[in-house]
């Protein structure tokens, strides 16, 4: 895949950084783990480098994500907040926002992305609200724009997450379950979600001429 060459429009070069990489390494980091230059990711790292200036030293850290899209990999891929071990929970009302939270306590800080922070931006204004078409952005423009506005298009609040939130529940018990013969959690029920109306996908039969499809 062809690198993408920043338009530097400045005079002097812009030298930042995302947490440990700089902004040109990151973006390597995101094409390798994502499959291409996702710029919600790239503005995720920002706000994830925002996130970690103003959090104290030394406790563990969750994360809450508020959004599926895009920000869980920045989150991923900058913290030890991951989905598989739990510290990365996916809550998802549709804000392009996170928290980092003290696991005890709650305190922490949400991070968002702020839309009116935007207007010196336009394609990245234009991204994040869906005004143009994918096929019509300029991803050239999009990382240059990224790159130039850093951390400064976040905003930040202090926050404390609640501890209904904060309890995750631990699965100790499993069963077998009577009609698909499947593990599942105890706590789900008699059986297992699927079973109980929760389906999420249409058994097919199997193709019967052997070829692969």
């Amino acid at each position: 895949m062809k690198v993408l060459e920043l338009k530097d429009q400045s005079p002097q070069e812009i030298t930042v950084k995302i947490k440990d990489y700089t902004f040109e390494e990151f973006v390597e980091v995101v094409r390798s783990f994502h499959g291409f230059e996702a710029v919600g990711i790239l503005i995720g790292g920002f706000m994830v480098d925002e996130a970690y200036r103003h959090l104290p030293r030394g406790p563990l850290f969750d994360a809450l994500c508020e959004t599926p899209k895009c920000l869980p990999d920045a989150i991923q891929l900058l913290t030890p907040c991951t989905i598989g071990n739990g510290w990365l929970t996916v809550f998802n009302i549709g804000r392009y926002a996170f928290t980092l939270y003290d696991k005890e306590t709650g305190d922490g800080v949400r991070i968002f992305l702020d839309p009116a922070k935007l207007d010196p931006f336009p394609e990245i204004k234009a991204w994040f609200f869906k005004l143009k078409p994918k096929k019509e952005q300029d991803l050239a423009r999009l990382l240059y724009e990224a790159k130039t506005a850093g951390t400064s298009i976040c905003g930040i609040q202090h926050v404390r997450v609640p501890h209904k939130l904060r309890d995750k529940q631990h699965q100790n018990e499993f069963a077998i379950c009577p009609r698909c013969k499947e593990s599942y959690p105890v706590s789900d029920g008699e059986s297992c979600l699927a079973c109980s109306g929760e389906e999420i996908y249409e058994q097919v039969p199997p193709d019967i001429s052997g070829e692969q499809v």
